[in-house]
């Protein structure tokens, strides 16, 4: 099996608890829920880009302005770029602008 594991910028956590919060003020979730989720996602090998404020005022900056990214989004894509890896998203913009610069993405279902 190859080495499946997933950089994101250091965004991301605050992303995840947003969404929990939400899903548990919109009753779509149990605070069990949502500990077991957070559980689950520690298993998986995630590691967390220690330069995304370094770019935020430049590379990521620039792509949200180019291709009409919301600064969170544009960082997932400068993140791709830096790393040479393909985003995985669901996000028709993202991909969008991902195509548009020849960055590939991985097709979710």
């Amino acid at each position: 099996m190859p080495d499946l594991r997933a950089c994101v910028p250091s965004l991301w956590p605050v992303e995840v608890a947003n969404a929990l919060l939400v899903g548990e003020r919109r009753r779509r979730i149990t605070p069990a829920d949502r500990s077991r989720f957070l559980g689950i996602l520690g298993l998986f090998p995630i590691s967390i880009d220690d330069q995304t404020v370094a770019h935020a005022w430049a590379g990521t900056m620039n792509l949200g302005r180019d291709h009409r990214l919301m600064s969170y989004d544009a960082s997932y894509l400068d993140l791709a770029i830096r790393l040479g890896l393909p985003p995985a998203t669901l996000d028709a913009r993202l991909k969008k602008a991902a195509h548009a610069i020849g960055v590939p993405h991985f097709v979710l279902a």
